[in-house]
């Protein structure tokens, strides 16, 4: 085990890691009935040895002895996994609060409902575009559509401090206002993201992340309205331009959070699904806890951090030289600047990386293999849902993401 310094502050405390995750990810499945372009985790086909629902359920009753405050679930689309509700409430009846992410094709009335009489859930819908013109040509025709129509649903349900979340691309940076505005009308909370390289990402970075002008304005908005609009600490590498943004500002992959995939494989950071990322698995001999407390990857991360090319420069304190996995599936060193750096550091490497020898996630569950025809969606749209799908769930080995659903 790693000596951990006496902190000072708390964000030392942090850095050096805690006994357990403050919050974790957990991708419940892969299936997803949407294929959008900046997937993070290659979404789209369920993976088979995807955990059982009591083997996820012994995941939560770890969580609850470790004290874990929330889990953030998504995918892939968690909604569809038949099990999704059992295990949602079995979560929060264990203590163990739940925030999903969806992109509200299963959240029709009954369930806005249902999710609204439930204290310790939090909802996400997911948006990448204040108009379906910017959405939809990421996230896949009437996408748009449907997520308004869950806004509506649980707003109509009284669904309180439900989120809009929004990975932030070049054609929507302009439409931060818009993007506010819709979270107001419908009582609801903005939340921002940072596009990164990561999953299917990777293919489009280059096109779809933001220009350093546009880092610039995002800044200034979020220095305006940071106050109302949660970030999960996704721009630390902003607060280079001057002032810090509200938030911890720290990359906190192996130390305050994590990763757990569908099939148990645990991760320093929803963003680096990569074996030079992978910790362990919940399947293995002391199950989570043994991994989030023991693995020599975890260790590495919370042991005293150098600067390395980023050490001399003014805004290391408060950058802390950016993200870990922007810099790793961009092919640049992890000791170096963020391929973002808004001090521009990080633009002359990208200018010399190989782009032909680039890390490539774990695995693709994409609907298509072919890279050239990832960027294009799915077109799904739901007409209704099977009247029994709760009480006859469809079989462990489908991976039809939308098995229970009638489409056209």
């Amino acid at each position: 085990m790693t000596t951990t310094p006496a902190p000072s502050r708390l964000v030392d405390l942090f850095e050096y890691g805690l006994d357990a995750p403050i919050c974790l990810t957990w991708e419940l499945t892969y299936a997803c009935n949407l294929s959008c372009a900046h997937c993070l985790s290659s979404s789209g086909r369920r993976d088979p040895r995807e955990l059982s629902t009591p083997e996820a359920k012994t995941v939560i009753d770890e969580l609850e002895a470790m004290q874990v405050f929330y889990v953030n679930i998504g995918g892939g689309e968690p909604t569809v996994r038949p099990d999704f509700w059992e295990l949602l409430d079995y979560a929060t009846a264990h203590h163990v609060g739940v925030k999903f992410s969806t992109n509200g094709v299963r959240i029709t009335p009954e369930a806005a409902g249902r999710l609204a009489a439930n204290d310790y859930v939090d909802v996400q819908i997911s948006l990448d575009g204040a108009t379906a013109e910017v959405n939809d040509a990421v996230r896949g025709t009437g996408s748009y559509d449907m997520a308004i129509r869950a806004l509506e649903n649980l707003a109509a349900a009284g669904m309180k401090n439900f989120k809009i979340s929004v990975v932030c691309t070049r054609h929507n940076i302009p439409q931060m206002d818009e993007f506010k505005a819709l979270a107001d009308r419908y009582g609801a909370q903005l939340r921002l993201t940072r596009l990164r390289p990561s999953g299917r990402g990777a293919d489009v970075w280059d096109d779809l992340h933001p220009t350093a002008g546009q880092q610039r304005e995002l800044y200034d908005w979020l220095v305006a309205n940071g106050d109302t609009v949660l970030t999960g600490d996704s721009f630390f590498h902003l607060s280079a331009f001057g002032e810090a943004l509200p938030g911890l500002n720290l990359c906190g992959a192996g130390r305050v959070v994590c990763l757990i995939d569908p099939v148990g494989d645990v991760y320093a950071c929803p963003f680096a699904i990569h074996d030079e990322f992978l910790a362990g698995n919940v399947r293995e001999a002391g199950g989570f806890a043994g991994v989030w407390r023991e693995s020599e990857l975890f260790q590495r991360l919370r042991a005293p951090q150098h600067g390395g090319a980023c050490a001399s420069c003014t805004f290391y304190d408060t950058c802390k030289g950016g993200c870990m996995a922007a810099k790793f599936f961009t092919g640049l060193p992890l000791d170096g600047p963020d391929p973002e750096c808004v001090q521009g550091h990080g633009e002359q490497l990208l200018a010399q990386r190989d782009t032909a020898r680039l890390p490539k996630p774990a695995a693709d569950h994409s609907h298509r293999a072919s890279p050239a025809a990832r960027p294009r969606p799915v077109d799904v749209t739901l007409v209704r849902r099977r009247e029994d799908l709760d009480r006859a769930p469809v079989s462990a080995c489908a991976e039809d993401p939308l098995a229970g659903l009638r489409l056209s």
